[in-house]
């Protein structure tokens, strides 16, 4: 009856943080940081100051990614958002008077061709679903490596590299310029020469580097839930917390006091009472009433219900503080990082002067670019190996249009890309792919 009696303070006690049991999944192996050890060359905050924090951190956040069901809906949305249905990519011939060659049939040929290797390459490395685990690594990990394999026929195949692959080799240690496995010029940070992959040097050619949430300057990148890591382990301790709580209330039916009983009276009183089903692990009798039983309690008994004594459902308003400041991190509205919607106006959130949508529509932008430097990337190899005239990218323009955003309005859309295109600010082709149709031939 005495642990049954403690029950109550020892769950407040626990709701609160103060528990003497400690989950060490919850600890933060950062908090001994100080500010002024952030500090790095440049003047710049980076919270790793070699390669085994570097990979530290990365561990930490790739388990968020795993077991954290806010950070995995994060993730997944950013990757609805940015990916989405996949982007589209398109060769066409440059225009006259510009940067480029009259379309006048001379460069059909060759925007027909680079269309035909970028189809196949498209098909052949499955981009849509490559696309999509290259958003997930670079949040993920701060960071994606691709690494290009051109054959005898200049097809290109893309393959990702491991961050943990990309070191410094130990005959480096050193030298700066070889820091993190990225070789630089000893006199730009930002010109790079070649990446250290798995102890063997690879040409700069051969690997494309995106990095996130860092300076230029710097040569790795951050994990996106970095900075709010902390509030992710929050959140999923006060959740569990909640759970823990609500099952326990529905576990204990009752107290039932003896405010005039001795201790061997309350035990000898319990075990004539109690049902002939086994006890519980921590040896207290069970009791069982059937649906609908009236308790008639003797004189000196009184009957408390743990489950009136406890409100978790008040926690929610914390919870709900630390998920606003997961999604500010995201620049996201809340109802996208818990998938709870009932207090989100969907229209008036992904209206086009939303800053969810600015922000999609910047990680599109950047996507696009990168994006764009492997489509050239696939055009040069294929020319190199004669499928493609030598001056093809100087016949040809990719170019790459991203799925929509913001709530359509479909009228007043087509209506501008009307006036664009006969403007001629706008191309046949885009015209129709920004609306998901077949370009024409």
């Amino acid at each position: 009856m005495a642990r049954v009696r403690g029950l109550l303070p020892w769950l407040r006690e626990w709701l609160a943080g103060s528990s003497p049991w400690v989950d060490p999944d919850f600890d933060d192996p950062w908090s001994e940081f100080s500010p002024g050890e952030m500090r790095c060359r440049g003047d710049c905050t980076v919270p790793f100051r070699n390669e085994a924090e570097l990979a530290e951190i990365r561990r930490s956040c790739r388990a968020l990614a795993v077991e954290n069901e806010f950070a995995v809906n994060g993730h997944e949305n950013r990757i609805s958002y940015v990916v989405g249905t996949g982007h589209r990519y398109r060769a066409v011939p440059r225009i006259a008077g510009g940067d480029s060659e009259a379309a006048d049939g001379k460069g059909a040929g060759p925007a027909a061709a680079a269309q035909e290797v970028l189809d196949e390459f498209l098909q052949e490395n499955r981009w849509h679903r490559r696309q999509q685990e290259i958003l997930r690594r670079y949040d993920r990990d701060g960071e994606v490596f691709l690494r290009f394999f051109a054959d005898a026929e200049g097809r290109l195949q893309v393959r990702f590299v491991e961050p943990e692959e990309v070191a410094g080799p130990a005959d480096r240690r050193d030298d700066p310029a070889a820091g993190f496995g990225v070789q630089t010029d000893p006199r730009d940070v930002e010109r790079v020469l070649g990446y250290w992959i798995g102890g063997r040097w690879v040409e700069a050619d051969a690997v494309q580097h995106r990095k996130a949430n860092v300076d230029s300057n710097i040569k790795r990148g951050l994990p996106l839930f970095y900075p709010v890591r902390k509030n992710l382990r929050r959140a999923e301790k006060l959740l569990r917390n909640m759970s823990v709580v609500a099952g326990v209330q529905s576990a204990v039916a009752l107290i039932r006091k003896h405010s005039r009983a001795s201790k061997a009276a309350v035990e000898r009183f319990a075990a004539e009472t109690a049902d002939d089903h086994p006890q519980t692990p921590g040896g207290i009798p069970r009791l069982f009433f059937a649906p609908g039983t009236v308790l008639d309690a003797a004189a000196g008994t009184e009957y408390e219900f743990p489950a009136s004594a406890i409100d978790a459902a008040r926690y929610v308003t914390l919870l709900q503080a630390e998920l606003r400041a997961i999604a500010s991190r995201l620049v996201m509205p809340e109802f996208m990082l818990t998938s709870d919607a009932s207090n989100a106006n969907y229209a008036s959130t992904l209206v086009a002067e939303g800053p969810a949508v600015r922000m999609f529509q910047r990680l599109q932008q950047e996507m696009i670019e990168d994006d764009l430097r492997v489509m050239r990337r696939v055009l040069s190899a294929a020319a190199r190996a004669g499928r493609l005239p030598e001056d093809v990218l100087r016949r040809v323009a990719v170019e790459a249009v991203p799925p929509p955003l913001a709530v359509r309005d479909r009228l007043k859309e087509a209506q501008a890309d009307a006036v664009l295109f006969r403007c001629g600010a706008m191309s046949r082709e885009t015209l129709a792919l920004r609306h998901g149709l077949e370009p024409p031939a």
